[in-house]
C-alpha cells in the first residue's frame, strides 16, 4: 500500500480557516522586517519602512551608513575599498578573524579572475593566498575551488560557476557585516530568515503525517495542494478521502 494513502488529508478551505484563527500582531511583523533591514544594513529601505509603518527603529539609522558603504563595496566587487572601510571602523575585526580575512582575499581573487586579470590572479594567489593556506589548511579546499576558475574555458558551465554568481558577493558581504555587528556588541543575525527556516522544517515534518496545502514559494506564500503524484490540484481536498 502506498504510504501516502494512510496520511490524513485536509482541504485548502479548512486549512485557511485554521490559519485565520492564529492572529498575528501587525506590529510584530513590522518589527521583524525592521530587524532584518537594520541588521543587514539597508539604511534607505529602513528609513522608508519606518515612514510607512510608523515604527521607530531600535538604533540610530545613521549608524548603519558605514556598514551600508562596506556592503555596497563588496557587492560592487571593490574588495580593496571594503577592507579600507572596515579598518577605519575597527582594524581588530580583520586582525582577529583569519577566516573572514581569507574570504575577503578569496573575493579579491575572484574579482581578478572575473575581470580577466589572470596573471595578476596567479601572482596574488601565490604570494597572498597560498601562505595563508599553509598556515590554515582548512582554507586550502576553498582556495583550490577558486583557482579552478582558471581551468575552465566556459566557467558558467563549470562546477565552480557559483563563485562568479552575485550570491557569492552577497555571502561575503553578509559575513563581513555580521563581524562588524559582533565587534559593536550588536545582534548579528536577523530573526526573519531563522523563522523561514523553521517554517520549511515544520512543513517537512508535517509532510510525513498528512497531505495539506503547503507554502512552496516563500516570496508569494501561496498555498499549494498536490495529489499523490505531486501534481498541483484545485483548492479542494476531500478530508475524508485519502489521495
Amino acid at each position: 500500500m502506498n504510504s501516502i494513502s494512510t496520511k490524513k488529508s485536509i482541504s485548502k478551505e479548512e486549512w485557511e480557516q485554521r490559519l485565520s484563527k492564529d492572529k498575528v500582531n501587525k506590529q510584530d511583523l513590522n518589527r521583524l522586517v525592521m530587524n532584518y533591514l537594520v541588521i543587514e544594513g539597508y539604511k534607505d529601505a529602513a528609513e522608508q519602512f519606518s515612514l510607512e509603518s510608523g515604527l521607530e527603529p531600535t538604533i540610530d539609522l545613521e549608524s548603519i551608513q558605514e556598514r551600508m558603504e562596506i556592503r555596497h563595496a563588496i557587492q560592487s566587487g571593490d574588495v580593496d575599498t571594503a577592507i579600507e572601510l572596515v579598518n577605519d571602523v575597527n582594524p581588530e575585526i580583520l586582525d582577529t578573524n583569519p577566516e573572514l580575512f581569507f574570504h575577503l582575499q578569496q573575493q579579491r581573487l575572484i574579482e581578478m579572475i572575473r575581470n580577466g586579470d589572470f596573471a595578476e590572479a596567479l601572482e596574488f594567489a601565490a604570494e597572498e593566498m597560498a601562505p595563508r593556506g599553509e598556515e590554515h589548511p582548512e582554507f586550502l579546499q576553498e582556495l583550490e575551488r577558486t583557482m579552478a576558475l582558471l581551468a575552465f574555458q566556459n566557467v558558467q558551465d563549470s562546477p565552480v560557476a557559483d563563485l562568479l554568481h552575485p550570491g557569492q558577493r552577497q555571502k561575503t558581504a553578509s559575513e563581513l557585516n555580521a563581524a562588524i555587528l559582533v565587534s559593536q556588541s550588536r545582534e548579528k543575525d536577523p530573526k526573519l530568515p531563522s523563522l523561514l527556516k523553521m517554517l520549511v522544517w515544520s512543513q517537512d515534518q508535517l509532510d510525513e503525517k498528512m497531505v495539506y496545502p503547503r507554502i512552496e514559494d516563500l516570496i508569494s506564500a501561496d498555498l499549494v495542494v498536490r495529489d499523490s503524484q505531486g501534481n498541483p490540484v484545485d483548492d479542494a481536498i476531500d478530508s475524508s478521502t485519502p489521495l
